[in-house]
């Protein structure tokens, strides 16, 4: 075919996608819809001009369109790894991770219940074998969730339910996928019935290929990246290529999913890249590949549109019974997981509850795209499918795609405006009457000051502030004329925007370079948890997600039982540093917030909301420096390092403001302004270099610090610190148990942990020990010892501590405090001591 034709036919086509976005925000309509049916148009058009005696003027056109080299691996191998790997780049995981359990339930569970209950329906419907039947299934069972998606960002629906229907769609395609290849084979060998047992055991095989081949891509990816730091070009270019080179290895040499591989591949990229990559570098990069992911979703869909006037063509009257056994089987699937499963995931406490209304919109939302087309093309051009199969394949798939699309995409807007979701709620109507007439006053007296600089004719300004005084008088009445709202209501929307302007603020933060981009994340995930635990707690829930952010998280956990029992170290190292840095950034953007409640909350909420939200943020405050001094009071050098570090990165932010006034100024010409930005890259580059937190070495600087251990001489001291171990304990954990073997006295470095011992309970802190009166009396424990916060705890044997009992004073004196408060004569226990050394 003439390379002319082609070229300018995809061109017309990249006119067509560029039309196709703002004619579907006029329709109000699904953006895939109308690429979907202007596809389907052109692709019939063709059709009709090459049967029609009318005219042939147009033949050539319609046979270049018709004529494209729209395959099937064009869409898996081209076009499907790109949105795959964007959803990736464009999401928040750390936030993904909260909700992993219906994101998994929606994205693997509902793929499976689908696929087989719309394979059985079929087979017992039809004459087609139950791994056809299956394998249809597998295909109808890709979602495309990104209309209803697009809907709940319009009406302000949940953030958390939006997010789990993002993280639906990302592994949707892949579990769906993954699927359709096994299937596929059982169709291609001619295996009619397929053991269920043994198909579905060949899909975590299929999975755990894909998961390997991703994340050793990506991680090679990453480090080739980070040696080219200075070659923004070539880093990004590397990225451009990581998702197809994962896909084919996984596809071609592994036997695994692809798509499992470019997910995971984006996942690791997402994760990790931040931190080694220039923070313009990695916006840049994932800016690239949104505009990429936007062609290649537009292509995709219409491309794929264009087939379908070519796959109905055989379509016959008994094929709609068949279509119709498919729309309600899939649907019917849908709702057994969203009104079935959702539920008992909810009482549970694995799941958000997802209120009604929502649920149906999700279902209703559930469209199908050009996936589905892809993979029914791709049964269609294989030669080892038998005709029949690759004939109601192809009708099926297609005709449940335009059902979806033009019945179900159509409506969506409407069925959700019936279901009242497009409506404020009373409380955000009151409120935004109360919001309006507070910003028209504040807006009055800047247009006042605004007029009166600009000296304009006093007949126009006259005129039109009388208009705006009519307009702020209806305002004003609206809003005393409104249902008053609770304090409670009250409280929970000023914390909702105290939380907002934190988010805020961290974004400042970032973009001035004081906050590292590979903790931004993070922040930002702390502050979204704190904006939506207070729209479903309130009050009570800001506070549970305030003190979630200073405490010690799952990771963490996991990170201090490989310190604690195999001595891997470095996970533990490494949250330990991201944990003083997040903790820094917190407390400077926190003491900024007080502004805003007496700026912004105080003027529309009222001086009474606004002093509980400065007690609430106050005590935030306080928790936030008392986990901050406890990390300086183990870790004093380190913390040192961090601070300074941080009076660095800020120095350089005013200091490259500076010259920027000053080029804007005229003082300093372009080519002096080049040279001194290059200096101060160069130097925040050495500043953005975090100092290695070596426990190790800082628990010797800890152990020097430690009031029982005073008086010893330097050799004595090294020699303790190479004996003290470290274990981290976190806030409810037992550490000592009732009838253990006392082995071990344990040095509180940081933190609190309480004592029980026969029905009485005491508290110790930073300073005291505990365990020793056990080894001293040689008895089992009869102690019970719990940590009340997370804690830092110096470990010695019993050898070692009996030796250093010897010679110490200060040690002995703690002991017999211990045995006087429980009622024990200690100077027998210590003569015992001494007279066995």
């Amino acid at each position: 075919m003439d390379i002319v034709f082609v070229t300018t036919v995809v061109a017309v086509l990249f006119l067509v996608i560029g039309v196709a976005e703002p004619l579907a925000a006029r329709l109000r309509l699904p953006y895939s819809v109308i690429l979907a049916g202007l596809g389907s148009l052109i692709g019939a058009a063709a059709i009709f001009f090459l049967q029609t005696d009318l005219t042939d003027a147009l033949n050539p056109v319609a046979e270049a369109i018709l004529g494209l080299p729209i395959r099937s691996n064009v869409f898996l191998y081209v076009l499907l790894p790109t949105l795959l790997f964007q959803a990736t780049l464009g999401m928040n995981l750390r936030r993904m991770l909260d909700d992993w359990v219906p994101i998994l339930v929606l994205a693997v569970v509902a793929v499976v219940v689908s696929t087989l209950v719309v394979g059985y329906a079929l087979s017992a419907v039809s004459a087609l074998s139950l791994a056809a039947c299956l394998l249809i299934g597998a295909i109808v069972s890709t979602t495309d969730p990104s209309a209803v998606v697009a809907i709940f960002r319009s009406i302000s629906a949940p953030r958390r339910l939006t997010r789990i229907i993002e993280g639906e769609s990302l592994l949707n395609d892949a579990a769906a996928i993954a699927l359709f290849g096994l299937f596929m084979g059982f169709v291609m060998l001619g295996v009619p019935d397929p053991a269920l047992g043994e198909a579905l055991a060949q899909f975590p095989v299929l999975i755990a290929g894909g998961v390997l081949t991703g994340w050793i891509a990506a991680r090679l990816a990453v480090w080739l990246m980070a040696l080219l730091a200075r070659h923004e070009r070539a880093e990004l270019t590397i990225s451009v290529a990581l998702p197809y080179l994962a896909y084919i290895v996984a596809e071609q040499s592994v036997g695994a999913s692809g798509v499992i591989a470019v997910v995971v591949a984006g996942v690791t990229v997402n994760l990790t890249a931040p931190g080694r990559l220039p923070p313009q570098v990695w916006t840049n990069l994932r800016e690239v590949w949104e505009l990429l992911a936007h062609w290649a979703g537009a292509l995709i869909f219409i491309l794929a549109a264009l087939l379908i006037p070519r796959l109905l063509e055989e379509v016959r009257w008994s094929d709609f019974a068949l279509i119709g056994v498919v729309i309600l089987a899939a649907v019917a699937a849908r709702a057994v997981i969203l009104f079935g499963l959702f539920p008992v995931l909810s009482l549970i406490r694995l799941s958000p509850v997802v209120e009604r209304p929502y649920r149906v919109a999700i279902l209703w939302g559930g469209l199908r795209g050009a996936v589905t087309l892809a993979l029914a093309l791709a049964v269609t051009e294989s030669l080892r499918v038998p005709i029949e199969v690759k004939r109601l394949v192809g009708i099926l798939a297609t005709g449940f795609t335009l059902f979806t699309l033009f019945a179900q995409g159509t409506t969506l807007r409407w069925v959700i405006g019936r279901l009242g979701l497009d409506r404020l709620s009373p409380i955000d109507q009151a409120l935004s009457n109360q919001v309006i007439a507070v910003a028209l006053q504040t807006v009055r007296e800047d247009v006042a000051r605004t007029v009166e600089d600009y000296d304009l004719t006093r007949d126009i300004v006259r005129s039109e502030a009388k208009r705006f005084a009519a307009r702020l008088d209806e305002a004003v009445k609206a809003a005393e004329e409104e249902a008053e709202i609770l304090d409670r209501e009250r409280i929970t929307l000023g914390l909702i925007a105290l939380a907002g302007a934190e988010r805020d603020a961290i974004i400042e933060q970032v973009q001035e370079r004081t906050v590292s981009a590979r903790l931004a994340e993070q922040l930002l995930s702390d502050a979204d948890r704190l904006i939506e635990a207070t729209r479903s707690g309130g009050r009570n829930g800001y506070r549970r997600a305030s003190s979630e952010s200073v405490g010690y998280g799952r990771m963490f956990r996991i990170a201090a039982r490989l310190h604690n029992r195999v001595r891997i170290s470095r996970p533990l190292a490494r949250m330990m540093a991201d944990r003083f840095e997040i903790l820094l950034s917190q407390g400077l953007i926190l003491r900024d917030l007080d502004g805003f409640i007496d700026g912004r909350i105080r003027r529309i909420h009222g001086r009474r909301v606004a002093d509980l939200l400065h007690e609430l943020l106050a005590r935030r405050v306080e928790a936030l420096e008392t986990a901050l001094e406890g990390l300086r009071l183990q870790y004093p050098g380190y913390a040192e390092e961090l601070e300074r570090r941080f009076i660095r990165r800020t120095a350089l932010r005013l200091e490259e403001r500076e010259y920027g006034s000053m080029r804007e100024d005229g003082l300093i010409g372009p080519e002096l302004y080049l040279a001194l930005t290059q200096d101060i890259a160069r130097r925040r580059s050495e500043a953005e270099q975090r100092p290695k937190l070596d426990l190790a070495l800082q628990r010797a600087e800890l152990v020097q610090q430690f009031p029982l251990f005073a008086g010893l001489d330097p050799t004595a001291l090294k020699r303790l610190t190479r004996a003290l171990s470290t274990r981290y304990a976190d806030a409810g954990e037992i550490i000592i148990r009732k009838d253990s073997a006392p082995r071990s006295v344990f040095f509180i470095a940081s933190g609190a942990v309480e004592v029980e011992s026969a029905g009485q309970i005491w508290r110790l802190g930073r300073g005291e020990m505990f365990g020793q009166m056990a080894i001293l009396m040689q008895k089992p424990r009869r102690t019970e010892v719990k940590a009340i916060a997370p804690s830092t705890l110096l470990v010695l044997n019993e050898i070692r501590f009996r030796k250093l009992l010897q010679r110490s004073e200060a040690l002995q004196g703690a002991v017999r405090a211990s045995a006087a408060r429980r009622g024990i004569s200690a100077d027998a226990l210590l003569a015992e001591v001494a007279k066995a050394g």
